[in-house]
Order: C-alpha cells, then structure tokens, then sequence
C-alpha cells in the first residue's frame, strides 16, 4: 500500500472483528460467521447495497480459510473466463470463485456455473446490489444461500470515519478535527468505499490543521447533492409523494419527485417497479395501456440502464399521471381476499367442476354447465359462484368512461343477480 491507493483499499478488513456492521451476518454465533469458524462455508450470494462490505466479506473468507481465490468482474468476464477458472479449480482443493455484480451476468453465463457449483468444484460467492429473485436464475439461485447486507448506519459510519483518521499510516500524520459529518455521511449514501474516499479527497484538498465541516465537505465535492437517504424516512416519504402525485394525476409534481430520487442515487429499477404496479392499482381497466406502457418502461430501464433511463421513467410518469384512473381491480380483488378469509375454502359448484374422468362424471362433475358460446351474444346466464357468496359484487367499475363501458357490457348480461 501507498499513498497512491485509495484510503478504503489501503483500510480494508481482514477479518471479521475489522468489518464495519452486518452483525446480523457476522457477529458472534451468526449463522455466516458460524459457517467460517467451521470452514463449510456454502455457495452464496451477498446482495447490499454499494460500499456495504460484499467484497470484502468473500476476501476474509478466503483470507481466513486459506483456500485458492478467484475473483471475476461479470462487467469484464463472460463464459470463456468462467470456464478457466473450473478447469483450474479441478486441480485445486476448496477453490472459492468471486464474481461482482453477478446480476449482469446473463442466463447463459449464470448456467455454466451449474455443474462446478452443484458438484463442489468451486464454492461461489455471488455480490449483487439487484435483488437475486429478479436478477438471478432459479437454477442458480437455488444452490446459493442468500445473504442480505444491511446498509451502515450514521453511528457505524461516524466510527468508520474517526478509526480511518486515527489508524491509517498517512491520515494520521496530519491533523484532523472531524466536526461536522451529515454532508459526507449524506453524499456517501452509506456507502463505506464512497466515504472514505470522499474523506481522503477531503483532506488532501484543505490545509492543515484539516477541520471537517459540512460546507467544507459540499465546497470540495462541488455539487449540492440531494440529501437523500435511499433506506431511511426520506426514501418512503419521496416514493409515496411520487405516487400520491401520479395517482392525483399532477404530472408536474410527478417528474419533480422523480428527479429527487434519481439525483438521490435511488435504484431505477425499484422506480419501474413501483410504476408497474401502478398502472395496475390506481389506473387498471380506465386505461389497460398503462401497464403495458409501465411494463415496457421496466423492461428498457432494465436494458438501458442510468443515467439514460432517467428519460424513460420521466416519460412514462408522464403519461401515467395523465392518465383517467380507477381502482376498481384492486377494490375487486381485496374483496375477494375477504371473502376468502371469511368463509374459507367453499367447495365449486358441481357444474363449473372439471371432468376428466368416467368416475367424476358419474359424481356429476360438470353436469348442467351451460357453453357460454352456445348462448346469444357469446352468454349463457349461470352460477359461477360458490353457493355462499351467490350475488356478491367484488368488482364494480369506475366513474370514468371507459368503465362505464363494462358497467353497461356486465348490466346487460346480470341484470338480476348483480347490482350494476
């Protein structure tokens, strides 16, 4: 190490004591930490946030096991690389493959690790900041155990700070009043990598004595960034006034939200998702292209990626906060779940029951059931419900136009049973 490498990696643990948080993971008579002391150690996949330790956990298992290291980068590695490493691993007792950011690996890449994993050839460790269930294939998914990192709290990243001024070898010989810390621990984002670098830039930018201040810190970042924290209150607060805002249909209060989340470092892929559902929830059958609008919003920001996707998120606000709403089908389907809860598992009605066989349909599966084609206008009048619940209404269409459509569509066909 030299002053030239930067301070998280000249300050990087070698052991777990050294580690900053994850308790939960590492801490004494946890289930990780446990199955290091024992040294069976399974495949896994650590999935943090940025600067949360992931990397540094899969160098002190290696660290502490003394086995062969790989490491891959799934930004710069595809199967060829994968391939060399198993072949190599054959040879080599205990071999522990680390691949960063496996969640750009794709289907392809993630199955040549298959074999080797399933088979014991190398034991992954898999970092991913994306959610695994999403990013990761099932195949794979299902021979891992999956770790969660929890972003490092203010009290963990102030002692980070203080244990970076006073322990590392070039920091130390300089003299540092730390004073203030919301705007580096802010512009961090909980990132510890992002910290400690931001606080050598820091110190390497003032004259002695270094006395750290937030507008210290903001002068030498030279951006105001939003204060914003991606797991605390703000991030709920920001995303609920986002889509309070879509659903009010203020398309202007919209983008201003959105941009205070993407400025804020939130995860574009976590804003798709919450426009997906939405489309469902709070627009539904008043406009049936919103979800496919919000689907095709998710599918490019997850090709395209940030900083471009910021334009396909703004779009498709946009439209979504313009557009008519309804909340019928989620009214429809939390009444259903009511009735479920209420009345528990009601038997079907023999008619509208499936007959495969001579024996269920000498039990009258099926008899009496009415081909609704058969009927005029594509309907035959008929109980699909459980006797229990005969003329309970889940669904009831909005006051907008286009549903008024359907209320007219279903009026005519129940106009007895249902109220519409």
């Amino acid at each position: 190490m030299n002053s030239s490498t930067p301070l998280a990696e000249r300050l990087r643990p070698t052991s777990l004591e050294e580690l900053a948080g994850q308790q939960h993971l590492t801490g004494k008579g946890s289930v990780l930490r446990t199955a290091i002391e024992h040294g069976k150690v399974p495949s896994m996949i650590l999935w943090g946030p940025p600067g949360t330790g992931k990397t540094t956990i899969a160098n002190i298992i290696a660290h502490t096991l003394k086995v062969p290291f790989y490491t891959l980068s799934a930004i710069s590695s595809g199967v060829k690389e994968v391939r060399e490493v198993i072949e190599e691993s054959k040879t080599r007792e205990k071999a522990i493959l680390f691949i960063d950011e496996i969640h750009r690996f794709n289907k392809g890449q993630q199955d040549a690790l298959l074999g080797a994993v399933e088979k014991g050839i190398v034991t992954l460790i898999g970092a991913t900041t994306e959610n695994p269930s999403f990013e990761v294939n099932s195949a794979l998914l299902s021979r891992c155990q999956v770790y969660v990192l929890k972003p490092l709290g203010e009290k963990e990243l102030v002692e980070l700070l203080n244990h970076a001024i006073t322990t590392d070898e070039f920091l130390k010989t300089k003299k540092i009043e730390l004073k203030e810390t919301t705007a580096i621990i802010n512009i961090s984002g909980g990132d510890a990598r992002k910290l400690l670098n931001l606080l050598e830039l820091v110190c390497d930018a003032l004259p002695q004595p270094v006395i750290i201040t937030d507008d210290k810190v903001m002068e030498v970042a030279q951006k105001k960034i939003a204060l914003y924290d991606k797991k605390g209150e703000q991030h709920y607060d920001i995303i609920s006034a986002f889509i309070k805002s879509i659903r009010g249909s203020d398309p202007n209060a919209a983008v201003y939200w959105l941009a205070r989340m993407i400025e804020g470092g939130e995860d574009v892929k976590f804003i798709a998702r919450r426009l997906v559902i939405l489309a469902s929830e709070d627009i539904g059958n008043a406009n049936p292209t919103g979800i496919v609008m919000a689907n095709a919003c998710f599918e490019a920001v997850n090709k395209i990626g940030y900083p471009e996707s910021s334009l396909i998120l703004s779009q498709c606000a946009i439209y979504l906060a313009s557009s008519p709403k309804s909340n019928s089908a989620t009214v429809a389907i939390g009444e259903a779940f009511n009735a479920v809860k209420q009345l528990g598992d009601l038997p079907v009605p023999l008619h509208i029951r499936n007959a495969p066989t001579r024996l269920m349909k000498d039990m009258e599966y099926g008899k009496g059931y009415k081909y609704s084609h058969m009927g005029e206008g594509n309907f035959m009048e008929q109980e699909y419900l459980p006797k229990e619940l005969s003329g309970k209404k889940m669904y009831d269409p909005g006051k907008n136009a286009r549903e008024e459509e359907l209320r007219k569509f279903l009026k005519e066909r129940w106009k007895d049973k249902y109220n519409y």
